[in-house]
């Protein structure tokens, strides 16, 4: 059992939107054998969508709305690779993806460095103490100075990097990159399939005659200059800092056209640590090579496959050995339960599995018991810390096109509330017409299409103009809370009392105003509440 969950890697992929993510994604994929052609992610003509990319929504809009996970061997290793959405909107999802993981890989664009999304993901990794490696990708267009890139790199996010590859020209002078490592340089071109297929590889070393030939003499002179001002003046690598998150490797590459990827995924091989040991409620601490098996559920998802309308949890397995049939303790609710079903995935395809190891992702067949932040395990109970609810931005009370609907709407909407794609609310009198609460505006358009193609229901969303909710600890009643100014009271699916507010200022006028009260941004997912 050691040997397994020591050859398993789990990681996620984070980016601001349009920093190529998906291409990356599908193009480690390609070098990993695990499929044998990639598909631009733009190239909408050909109806090629992205791999990972499963939902009709998310092909006709060419964006990634909720995460995918995608397993396959390279190697000798396990990979569970949790493709996240980058758009700002749905960023919740990537923000519970992250408690799954064991090290984050963070595109950056080459042209535009790091931005606002970015800073906010990467936040979220270090709260979480994952190692982070840096992937600059786009080389391939007109691109900022590499020095200027690790620079703000350094900067904004405050951490140190160590540039692992280093770039040889960019835009149309981009020719490949020069791994410092082997010290050996690197220069690509476009295999016979294009930007669809391995890039072909020629290499030298750095004082090798050839590299003039290969390169031409000014970009030959330039690089070495580089590479000894980056030998003279940057950071020791440290892998240890590595893996406490205060150092991240650098690498610079080009995911459309498959320049710099394979050093980029070989190197990656023995920087991304096999699975650790996490913490339980009550401080205990559970090792991957425990013998009680242990998982959580990070992610709940709805209709994957339309035609059998079935519900999937994902769980991140911590310790121990899954097997089909198996009895474990469901946490939340207080009894034993047969996990009859599991599959793992690579994208829609699926594949019915007997066993897995600490640090696999796997599809548990889900009859309505599961909820984000769930936690299973053999041998009595157990609790991992909570996946966090965060507080929503935009709000609309559903309306419904056609009473005669009803009933799926409330199937529909409670399944993907539960899957975490929306948050409800219920003013007191008025549960009927249940609030939504999203992080991004692109939300709601998603819960439209979704509720209306899987469960057959047109909605319809009055918007309301509230931005901020809080969850709010101290009153008993919604009536208490009304009486002091609170703009509007409900509760939420546990039936806790939320506050909303419309501006900045009604919210510190509340907080100032009834300071024995606590208003908190984020709702933990506590055991025995779900």
């Amino acid at each position: 059992m050691a040997r397994e969950y020591q050859r398993r890697r789990t990681f996620a992929i984070i980016s601001h939107p349009d920093a190529g993510k998906t291409t990356l994604t599908e193009k480690l994929l390609l070098y990993g054998g695990a499929i044998h052609m990639a598909g631009s992610v733009k190239s909408r003509k050909s109806k090629r969508a992205a791999t990972s990319d499963w939902m009709a929504l998310e092909k006709q809009r060419g964006i990634s709305v909720t995460s995918s996970v995608l397993q396959f061997e390279y190697d000798g290793l396990r990979w569970n690779l949790l493709d996240t959405p980058g758009h700002n909107d749905f960023s919740e999802d990537t923000y519970r993806t992250l408690t799954a993981a064991d090290c984050a890989i963070m595109i950056l664009d080459a042209a535009k460095g790091v931005e606002p999304q970015t800073r906010k993901l990467f936040h979220v990794c270090r709260m979480r103490g994952i190692p982070i490696v840096t992937f600059i990708n786009k080389l391939d267009r007109p691109s900022r100075d590499p020095f200027e890139l690790t620079s703000q790199v350094e900067d904004v996010l405050g951490i140190h990097s160590f540039p692992i590859t280093w770039p040889i020209g960019s835009g149309d002078l981009f020719q490949g990159v020069y791994d410092r490592p082997s010290k050996s340089v690197m220069r690509f071109t476009k295999g016979d399939r294009g930007n669809a297929a391995k890039a072909s590889t020629e290499a030298c070393e750095l004082d090798d005659p050839k590299l003039v030939e290969m390169l031409g003499e000014d970009a030959a002179s330039q690089l070495r200059e580089e590479i000894e001002l980056l030998d003279g003046a940057g950071d020791e690598w440290d892998h240890e800092r590595f893996l406490a998150g205060e150092l991240t490797p650098v690498f610079f590459g080009s995911a459309l056209n498959s320049f710099g990827v394979e050093p980029f995924l070989k190197a990656f091989e023995g920087l991304c640590p096999p699975p650790g040991p996490r913490e339980a409620a009550g401080g205990v601490v559970v090792s991957p090579a425990d013998d009680r098996f242990s998982a959580f559920v990070f992610k709940v998802q709805a209709n994957m496959d339309p035609s059998h309308r079935d519900r999937i949890a994902f769980v991140r397995i911590c310790s121990g050995k899954f097997e089909g049939g198996m009895r474990v303790h469901h946490y939340r609710l207080g009894k034993q339960i047969r996990l009859n079903r599991a599959e793992q995935f690579f994208a829609q395809e699926r594949e019915s599995i007997q066993e897995a190891y600490a640090g696999d992702i796997v599809g548990l067949y889900d009859p309505g018991i599961f909820r984000i932040g769930d936690t299973i395990s053999t041998g009595g109970p157990m609790s991992f810390d909570a996946v966090p609810r965060f507080s929503p931005e935009h709000f609309g009370r559903l309306e419904l096109r056609d009473p005669l609907k009803r009933k799926q709407l409330q199937k529909g909407i409670h399944q993907l509330a539960q899957e975490g794609t929306v948050q409800l609310f219920f003013e007191p009198g008025r549960e009927k017409d249940p609030i939504c609460g999203v992080v991004g505006k692109l939300q709601f358009e998603v819960l439209t299409y979704r509720v209306e193609h899987e469960y057959g229901a047109k909605i319809a969303f009055d918007r309301l103009p509230y931005e901020h909710a809080r969850w709010v600890e101290g009153p008993q009643t919604p009536e208490e809370m009304l009486a002091r100014r609170i703009p509007m009271v409900v509760l939420d699916q546990d039936g806790r009392l939320v506050a909303l507010f419309r501006d900045q200022w009604e919210l510190e006028r509340s907080i100032r105003d009834n300071d024995e009260w606590r208003f908190l941004e984020t709702a933990p997912i506590r055991a025995g509440e779900g």
